[in-house]
């Protein structure tokens, strides 16, 4: 339902903020449904309680970003700005 939302919203980025301990379930499912939808081109980023071992994997596995607690919403803003930017540029390319 994520991706499918943010498919008809024709969004830049999805940002998932996950406290349940799911995280390494639920960013790789989403993640696959990206690829599956040929949505993989938008941003994927989260944040939560995420051990330092599981934010690396995460991060090698396609999540753009992961905010850990105490990360400033300047910063998230700051990477969402830039990120999408740095997408736009790219399709105006192609």
């Amino acid at each position: 339902m994520i991706v499918e939302a943010a498919i008809q919203e024709d969004v830049d980025a999805i940002g998932i903020s996950i406290l349940s301990g799911a995280h390494m379930t639920l960013f790789p499912a989403i993640l696959e449904e990206m690829k599956a939808k040929d949505a993989d081109d938008m941003i994927l980023f989260g944040g939560g309680i995420i051990p330092d071992d599981d934010k690396e994997q995460l991060e090698k596995m396609g999540v753009a970003k992961i905010f850990t607690p105490g990360a400033s919403t300047e910063a998230a803003i700051k990477f969402i700005r830039k990120a999408a930017a740095e997408r736009q540029s790219d399709e105006e390319i192609m």
